[in-house]
């Protein structure tokens, strides 16, 4: 019996989903997971950087029976997933998790992001993961040169860092995520997952709310995440300096209890292992 994760991922979505599923990998790794995301560079990303022992690519959630075997665990986090799919997967797997409903919302790598003593990095900007249609780029021309850190996205296209050490005074390599996230001080990012970890590490972000994206509008109320929705940069950094100089308290933070999965997958496995060595 497999423990898998399932994460959608790739040039036109990001990180999110890979980022939450390394957490949980992390979490499950006394049962030898295997995080699938949908795009090989994803995996990897998440084994350097991220802690994830195994991956592998697997294109779609469908094709992840062409792989696994009946009574396997999967744990996925992907919008594929409709109800008949579930249903499926209930029926194919002794355990099926879904990441956006059947866990807390918030789901962080604590032993990754934890509160660092000394920040060094006062203000960095990541926009995200993608930028499929160089909105961020589009959005650095004719703007000022900024007293902050960029730190690249994994998916941006090359030779875009070029024009990016035009605006901004530091550019830091996307192979420096973590480190980055844990040392900003102050967070501007298009990413809700990547503002979470900021807030694990007692940091404070600002939610750039990008026209490409969805946002769970209820957790950043909840949270009391301060936000900013302008597509003009040099506006947009204007209105970041004026929260960060009075920065609202972060409420209601609590990152999702595990406890129970962990629980519930090792007996799983446990009654798995006790029937086939009878």
């Amino acid at each position: 019996m497999n423990v898998y994760l399932y994460a959608k991922s790739g040039h036109t979505v990001g990180l999110e989903a890979a980022k939450r599923c390394a957490a949980i990998s992390n979490i499950l790794k006394d049962f030898d997971p295997i995080l699938c995301t949908s795009d090989f560079r994803a995996g990897a990303f998440a084994k350097d950087l991220l802690g994830v022992k195994k991956y592998v690519n697997v294109d779609v959630v469908r094709n992840l029976t062409n792989m696994m075997q009946r009574r396997d665990i999967l744990l996925f986090d992907t919008p594929e997933a409709n109800e008949d799919m579930k249903n499926d997967m209930n029926d194919f797997c002794s355990i099926a998790v879904d990441l956006n409903t059947d866990l807390d919302k918030i789901i962080v790598d604590e032993e990754l992001y934890y509160k660092q003593s000394n920040q060094n990095l006062e203000k960095t900007i990541f926009f995200g993961d993608d930028d499929y249609n160089n909105i961020f780029l589009g959005m650095t021309q004719n703007s000022d040169k900024y007293d902050l850190n960029l730190l690249m996205g994994h998916y941006f296209f090359l030779g875009n860092e070029k024009i990016f050490t035009q605006h901004f005074e530091n550019v830091i390599d996307e192979e420096e995520y973590v480190e980055t996230i844990q040392n900003s001080k102050y967070l501007l990012t298009g990413s809700i997952q990547s503002a979470l970890e900021s807030i694990s590490c007692g940091n404070s972000p600002v939610l750039l709310i990008r026209e490409d994206k969805k946002y769970d509008d209820e957790l950043i109320k909840c949270l009391n995440i301060p936000t900013i929705s302008k597509a003009d940069l040099n506006e947009v950094i204007k209105q970041f300096n004026t929260i960060i100089n009075d920065y609202p308290e972060i409420r209601n933070f609590q990152i999702a209890d595990t406890k129970k999965i962990v629980n519930e997958i090792k007996t799983k496995i446990e009654q798995f292992n006790k029937l086939t060595n009878n």
